[in-house]
């Protein structure tokens, strides 16, 4: 998967503090790009309201494959596109890029069920989000 079946990207500057002792940006720091590209979107484009608003999104899966290193100091292209809409439930597919290249550095698979913020259980996608969300369907 390279660059070009990304419809939305979102740039990700490296912190010192994502190296590791290894000199790479540290596994865990991936699954933190995941979120951000993905909540940006939802918050920008979706209109969701993750402080007041009575639906918000709860990961219940997420996976990465790592294809190359990042480090400090390294601009990371966070591309993001839904692979699946369901009623309650988005699937999302993010590619993290070097700035300039094409091949990715990780690939990720990101499952957002969305719940009404009090009960926690499963609500349809407001219109809004969803119409975002169609707008960046694979």
């Amino acid at each position: 998967m390279d660059r070009s079946v990304f419809p939305h990207f979102h740039a990700i500057t490296t912190r010192w503090k994502d190296n590791d002792v290894y000199g790479h940006v540290n596994n865990v720091e991936y699954y933190s790009f995941f979120d951000t590209v993905i909540n940006e979107f939802l918050i920008r484009s979706g209109g969701l309201d993750i402080h007041r608003g009575p639906v918000i999104g709860l990961c219940v899966e997420s996976q990465c494959t790592f294809k190359a290193s990042l480090a400090f100091p390294d601009t990371v292209d966070a591309g993001l596109r839904v692979a699946k809409l369901g009623n309650s439930s988005v699937t999302y597919e993010i590619g993290l890029f070097r700035a300039g290249s094409d091949e990715p550095a990780a690939l990720g698979r990101f499952v957002h069920v969305f719940v009404d913020r009090e009960n926690r259980r499963p609500v349809p996608l407001p219109d809004e989000l969803r119409s975002a969300l169609e707008g960046i369907a694979g």
